[in-house]
């Protein structure tokens, strides 16, 4: 196992959330997290996104990643709207 995906993963593990689970896997050098709506039943799709090894290796990381991660469950929540406001019906 690469120790950057260790080093995300012990991060994440850090993190806990009654409606959310998180993992990361390997893609190359960069690490793939994903959040999942712990909910099987419910239509919403997994969201991913990358952390790049230099984000990783970063003396910032710990920062960086809490940003980062809070800012992509803002982002899937917002995904999850199944009606609003800018979308269109025919």
């Amino acid at each position: 196992m690469s120790e950057r995906v260790e080093k995300v993963r012990g991060e994440l593990e850090q993190y806990e959330h009654p409606l959310f689970a998180f993992s990361a896997r390997a893609e190359g050098e960069d690490i793939a997290v994903e959040i999942r709506f712990k909910d099987a039943s419910a239509p919403v799709h997994v969201y991913e996104f990358t952390l790049r090894a230099r984000e990783i290796d970063s003396p910032q990381f710990c920062w960086n990643f809490q940003r980062q991660l809070y800012d992509c469950l803002h982002d899937y929540v917002v995904e999850m709207f199944t009606r609003n406001p800018q979308m269109k019906t025919y």
